[in-house]
């Protein structure tokens, strides 16, 4: 799923093509793709573009006359900026947004579809579709240590619940745990308070330096290289890799349809975090300890 840094970097590239631009015309395929009727999509047409924000993983297409386009692209949608008349591609394409400047195209790989396109007006209306998360790019220490502690959930479950912060996701989540030297089965309110510093230290360098980065080796070309794996992460996507840091094998826990990586020697002094499927198949044998597996 694109996060932060994934959507900042399309909220720039938007803004460089489709600000001061008119909306020509919007053909949406994908069937579950509108979430809408009112106002319908026709109020959009013609319509200039007065800016482009991001709402959490959302990105938020504002046109004249407080009217707003509302994109979440899930797991598998992703945008390409094309020549005007471009066509959408087959199977994965869900809707073409045409601009006096070029076209939009929303593409998802996959069999289940989930990306999903809000027409909303006004301000109050826009608000409504926010989760509500804190920017901890923007969080001062007390504010972050509140929301972290407003329930006791895992680490990796706090950073990754939307109500609570705003645009993480679980590939950084894995990165920001990592470089905060904390395990991501530790519960919120366990924390110290030298703890949730470190951790909200580590959510804004982790989230800034990837952002940066990404950034830098897009250039001036809009982004279509969008993952959640990248050369260059610490743990995430990395299992049974060497941690950069100390040489271990990174680690995975899996559950439903996400993985959370870690490194058992750099965040949990060793001790191997249970994975609910191999723990329960090995019972007795599942190795306690990083030593133990590795003996």
């Amino acid at each position: 799923m694109p996060e932060l840094p994934d959507i900042v970097l399309y909220v720039d590239h938007l803004e460089r093509r489709v600000v001061g631009a008119r909306l020509t015309h919007v053909r949406v395929v994908g069937p579950n793709l509108l979430r809408t009727a009112d106002p319908p999509l026709e109020s959009v047409r013609g319509r200039a573009v007065a800016g482009v924000r991001r709402m959490g993983k959302r990105i938020v297409l504002a046109l004249e006359r407080e009217l707003f386009l509302v994109l979440h692209l899930m797991v598998g949608g992703r945008l390409r900026w094309r020549e005007t008349g471009s066509k959408l591609p087959a199977r994965i394409g869900l809707a073409a947004f045409e601009f006096s400047s070029g076209v939009l195209l929303l593409t998802e790989a996959g069999i289940a579809k989930r990306a999903s396109l809000h027409v909303v007006e006004g301000e109050a209306a826009l608000r409504a579709l926010d989760p509500g998360g804190l920017e901890v790019l923007e969080a001062p220490p007390e504010a972050f240590r509140k929301a972290l502690r407003r329930e006791n959930h895992t680490l990796k479950r706090a950073l990754t619940d939307p109500r609570l912060f705003s645009g993480i996701g679980n590939a950084y989540a894995d990165e920001i745990l990592h470089r905060a030297r904390l395990s991501p089965l530790r519960l919120t309110r366990r924390l110290t308070p030298d703890e949730a510093e470190r951790l909200r230290l580590a959510a804004r360098e982790t989230l800034i330096a990837w952002t940066d980065r990404l950034r830098r080796e897009a250039g001036d070309r809009f982004p279509e290289k969008v993952t959640a794996f990248r050369d260059g992460m610490a743990v995430h996507g990395r299992f049974r890799q060497p941690c950069p840091d100390c040489g271990a094998p990174v680690q995975r826990i899996v559950h439903a349809e996400s993985e959370t990586n870690y490194c058992a020697r750099c965040q949990t002094g060793g001790k191997l975090l249970a994975d609910r499927a191999l723990s329960r198949l090995l019972r007795a044998d599942w190795p306690r300890m990083l030593e133990e597996m590795e003996g």
